[in-house]
């Protein structure tokens, strides 16, 4: 007699809960957790679920270990699906109990048979138990809003307390789709319509003239014109870095530490007529990106993979008008899209970050023509990697100062000023991930 089949949901549980054991035990990022995942038919349940699960995970966790007799006896695929679980109990419209039987059947699936009484009573537990387990969880604000303690602390020595509490909550939010749209090929009324047509609901965003927000996300397959390069997934705020850099036709620019490649795009539609961009990172699988990237849009930049610190590797010696530097950060204004990197980040790695952000900013200035600008761009939140590597910078460097560039406000909704550059907030009025980006130009030639 065959087996009776799997509680409705339980292969999607099982694989979700593979990816966050990944993410968590492995420290493997969201992205390559859910590689393996990319070709099964509940795909979109497993990056729901497992990003779910990540970005409550320093919520839910705790209240789940207060449960175990030894968490840390626990297998990582077993404890991650409890995690997971309880996040479809206490997030999504799933009845619970629903939820519970999934995850008996999940642990089958996962070969942790003898674990599924287990699963049931701890999940039974926490069906019933769950208000007086979170809110203790609840009672101190990193396990309220699911962030490491170093984080926090961190993001309220930066921020006054409102503007803090806003990006602790921005971070748990669902970021919004959206899209650039090279403007060579349409202007954004043909291209609204065309997604009206499609029966994509989207809207432009007033103050980024080439990017459209998606009411609801949809798969690149229902885009028009996307497998052509017609428009690309990007940011608003990622989009401002073309229009800030300024590059004119005829100009060498240099695309530094570029992968995956969306700005490299965005800087060869915005400026037609370079006479070159070269477009360099040290990771070689991210450079194969930049280059799907470019293959899709129809354009063309010299892509190299290099340490732009060892510019002997590289460089031919001709200096460049225009300089992107968007610098490897702790990505903590990108964690509404990224949660893992709740997990996988630590507050040891912030120092590190800024030296190597020194160095690559160094390394790159002394590659820049006399007259030049250079745009230093990260996606973090923290001062650290961004006005005080500036300020450093500008500090020990006679040939360079701070270039004029748009007041906050006047650069998108609700940007902050910060002396040597303008922060974006996640979420705030404007909606885009949170970006800084700092001015500097050469004043003289090199002695």
């Amino acid at each position: 007699m065959g087996r009776t089949p799997w509680a409705p949901g339980a292969p999607a549980l099982a694989d979700a809960a593979r990816a966050l054991a990944s993410i968590v035990a492995d420290g493997r990022t969201s992205e390559a957790a859910l590689a393996p995942f990319e070709t099964v038919p509940h795909r979109a349940a497993v990056h729901a679920i497992a990003l779910g699960s990540a970005r409550w995970y320093l919520r839910l966790a705790p209240a789940v270990d207060m449960l175990l007799t030894r968490p840390k006896g626990v297998a990582n695929e077993l404890h991650a699906l409890l995690v997971a679980s309880a996040h479809q109990i206490e997030y999504s419209r799933n009845a619970p109990q629903a939820t519970v039987h999934a995850a008996v059947d999940a642990a089958r699936i996962l070969k942790q048979d003898r674990a599924s009484g287990l699963v049931n009573a701890v999940l039974r537990r926490f069906v019933t138990e769950r208000g007086m387990l979170l809110g203790r969880v609840d009672e101190k604000l990193p396990g309220r809003t699911a962030h490491p303690p170093w984080l926090v602390k961190r993001l309220a020595d930066a921020w006054p307390q409102k503007t803090c509490a806003d990006i602790l909550e921005a971070n748990n939010g669902h970021p919004p789709m959206v899209l650039r749209l090279d403007l060579s090929r349409r202007n954004r009324q043909q291209y609204l319509a065309e997604l009206e047509a499609a029966g994509v609901s989207a809207r432009a965003i007033e103050w980024a003239p080439t990017a459209i927000r998606l009411d609801e996300p949809v798969a690149v397959s229902a885009l028009p014109g996307f497998w052509e390069g017609m428009v690309s997934i990007q940011d608003a705020g990622a989009q401002l870095a073309a229009p800030l850099l300024d590059a004119q036709p005829g100009m060498r620019v240099l695309d530094a530490c570029a992968a995956p490649g969306g700005k490299t795009g965005h800087l060869l539609e915005h400026t037609p007529g370079l006479a070159e961009l070269v477009a360099v990172d040290v990771d070689a699988q991210r450079v194969g990106r930049i280059e799907e990237n470019l293959r899709r849009l129809g354009r063309s930049a010299r892509v190299i993979v290099a340490d732009v610190r060892q510019a002997a590797s590289f460089w031919d010696g001709r200096a460049f008008d225009r300089i992107l530097l968007d610098a490897p950060c702790s990505s903590t204004g990108v964690i509404r899209r990224h949660p893992d990197i709740k997990l996988l980040r630590r507050t040891d790695d912030i120092p590190a970050l800024a030296t190597a952000q020194l160095e690559i900013l160094r390394a790159t200035f002394a590659m820049l023509a006399p007259g030049g600008r250079l745009l230093y761009s990260t996606c973090s939140l923290l001062p650290d990697e961004n006005q005080k590597v500036v300020e450093r910078f500008l500090e020990a460097e006679p040939a360079a100062r701070q270039a004029a560039m748009p007041r906050g406000d006047r650069l998108a909704p609700g940007a902050l000023e910060r002396g040597t550059g303008v922060q974006l907030i996640p979420g705030a009025e404007a909606g885009t991930d949170g970006f800084y980006y700092a001015c500097i130009e050469k004043t003289t030639a090199e002695i």
